[in-house]
């Protein structure tokens, strides 16, 4: 019988998380998993992957029936996609020691059924395997969809993407540049060495939105208005966008971590909500899992754009963190404060 450590649901979040005390959302437990029967593996995590996603799992304050991800109970472990060494295999396709991406939650090891599983072999010019959870992962996989799926983006398009240094941001400003072409690309970003970088990555200017100039410096950015807005914050930002969209444009609601941790009157709305009936705009959520059947397609045309020089995808795409199993929620936190550059995946060291 496997023994493991884990985080689980303590108490709901109302508002931003809490790690210490009586209210702490999270309580670090141990429990015995089992062994692996057949169909399944043994994994011991390596890396974990951190996502805004998360926050919608540990969530208060919603009808079930209104949410895309299904309820956590409480004391339920935190769902995570991880990447995870292969300990012991039940399964002929999969090999002890392999690496492979699996959802693990947040446990040092999981018993996972092979359907769950697939592998992460190593990737071309020495590339860290811990792209596969974020440049090669879902991140990657839902700029991609955004913005071919949801924004049918076009050559001739101008396009806008929010929280442009973060890890689909980050990647939606290169498909949206260096493989769909798009005729101009604007990133904002929250510092200005985070807007420099984004400009290295294909942007033909990326807006400090921590700047007290933002506002004007936006329609500055946009005198020809924008086609297209891949939105991954929602609140101010989306509701400043909202007159800056030409006619016709298309919104591609990604995300709103502008309001994931906040609650009732606390939330940020749109005031310019008749820009949507005015320009005729098309605004459009989407969750990426319900693309699944198109994974495999998708990756395989992320490599292939890799292979071509189109995508840069390297070690400054990630944010690494050295982290004891006990750090980490307070690793996942670095979400909510803009702290990270691209990727943020969590390293498991001993402690």
């Amino acid at each position: 019988m496997v023994k493991t450590r884990q985080w689980v649901i303590a108490k709901r979040a109302v508002g931003m998380p809490v790690l210490e005390g009586p209210n702490a959302t999270f309580r670090l437990v141990t429990k015995e998993i089992g062994s692996p029967e057949d169909g399944q593996l043994l994994v011991k995590t390596m890396y974990f992957s951190n996502d805004p996603s998360t926050r919608g799992w540990i969530g208060a304050g919603k009808e079930a029936e209104r949410l895309y991800v299904p309820r956590l109970a409480e004391g339920s472990p935190i769902p995570c996609h991880s990447l995870a060494r292969v300990v012991e295999s039940r399964v002929d396709e999969f090999a002890e020691g392999e690496l492979v991406c699996a959802w693990t939650g947040w446990s040092e090891y999981a018993i996972v059924p092979k359907e769950r599983c697939t592998k992460a072999p190593p990737l071309p010019g020495g590339l860290s395997q811990t792209h596969y959870l974020g440049a090669l992962g879902y991140p990657a996989l839902t700029a991609y969809v955004g913005l071919y799926q949801i924004a049918r983006a076009t050559a001739e398009d101008i396009i806008v993407v929010s929280a442009a240094a973060g890890a689909t941001g980050s990647m939606a400003v290169q498909l949206a540049k260096k493989v769909v072409g798009c005729q101009r690309v604007i990133g904002i970003a929250g510092t200005e060495a985070k807007c420099r970088w984004v400009e290295g990555l294909g942007a033909d200017i990326c807006l400090n939105y921590n700047s007290p100039t933002f506002a004007d410096d936006l329609v500055a950015a946009t005198p020809d208005f924008v086609n297209v807005y891949y939105d991954n914050v929602g609140g101010e930002i989306l509701d400043l966008m909202l007159p800056r969209m030409a006619r016709y444009g298309r919104v591609v609601a990604c995300g709103a971590i502008a309001n994931y941790n906040k609650m009732g009157e606390a939330k940020v709305g749109m005031k310019n909500y008749f820009e949507i009936v005015n320009m005729r705009v098309r605004l459009e959520g989407f969750t990426v899992r319900d693309y699944a059947p198109q994974f495999e397609d998708i990756l395989r045309t992320l490599k292939e754009e890799l292979a071509r020089g189109n995508l840069k995808i390297d070690e400054e795409l990630e944010q690494v963190v050295p982290a004891t199993f006990e750090e980490v929620p307070k690793t996942w936190m670095v979400l909510f404060s803009g702290g990270n550059q691209g990727k943020l995946i969590t390293e498991l060291r001993d402690g």
